[in-house]
């Protein structure tokens, strides 16, 4: 039998999972999602988004190798974290499903889901009040910079919104990231450029690695706000 749950319990649960911050959103507003991308695609009596966040240190970004290794270890924490607020969930009752990685925008999908994410996590923790997305596609931060990763948890408990954040012109006037890409993968806003990008990942013993992030690095906002 469901419990009442409220937000401030499930944010408690998200932060003892791991996560240095928690969000959540209502499923109705992912009206602006393409058909395919929206929690009630994925989860049909979805009422609420619980987005996890949780942040890689500054230091991994000063070597290839060091960051790759944090990115995938990262995934796997989120994916975890995700899984074991689900199962708290449930057990209050609700119904739940965890979504891992760290999913993408919805642009240049071809009518696709992505691979792991099914939902737009970044979308989703803008909506949450975690962040707002810049022109490098990141999800930014005040207190996080760019430097989360991202999670989330669908389920049918009705919880409170949280409010998004007001610094959606945080890009006006800047556009270190859209110069500074090597493949001009940023160029245009509404179509990112994932081949170009994914030109600059190799894999090396069955393990992705990652080249470049230099636009995570060149933002103004790498470190916080």
């Amino acid at each position: 039998m469901a419990t009442g749950l409220t937000s401030a319990t499930v944010k408690e649960y998200g932060i003892n999972a791991g996560a240095d911050i928690v969000g959540i959103a209502a499923a109705k507003d992912f009206g602006m999602a393409p058909e395919g991308f929206r929690p009630a695609d994925v989860m049909p009596k979805c009422r609420s988004v619980i987005v996890l966040g949780a942040a890689s240190s500054p230091n991994v970004l000063n070597d290839i190798a060091e960051y790759t290794a944090s990115r995938n270890a990262m995934l796997s924490s989120m994916t975890e974290m995700s899984k074991v607020l689900a199962k708290r969930i449930r057990a209050d009752g609700y119904k739940t499903k965890p979504i891992s990685t760290t999913g993408g925008k919805w642009v240049d999908s071809g009518g696709r889901k992505e691979q792991f994410g099914y939902i737009s996590l970044k979308h989703a923790a803008e909506i949450a009040g975690l962040g707002v997305i810049g022109k490098n596609y990141l999800l930014t931060n005040p207190k996080y910079g760019n430097l989360l990763w991202l999670s989330a948890v669908l389920t049918d408990a009705e919880l409170p919104p949280d409010e998004k954040y007001g610094f959606a012109d945080m890009c006006s006037n800047c556009n270190r990231c859209v110069e500074a890409c090597p493949v001009r993968a940023l160029d245009d806003l509404a179509a990112f450029d994932k081949k170009g990008c994914s030109s600059h990942f190799k894999i090396e013993d069955k393990k992705l690695v990652i080249k470049c992030f230099l636009c995570r690095t060149i933002c103004p906002y790498c470190l916080g706000i």
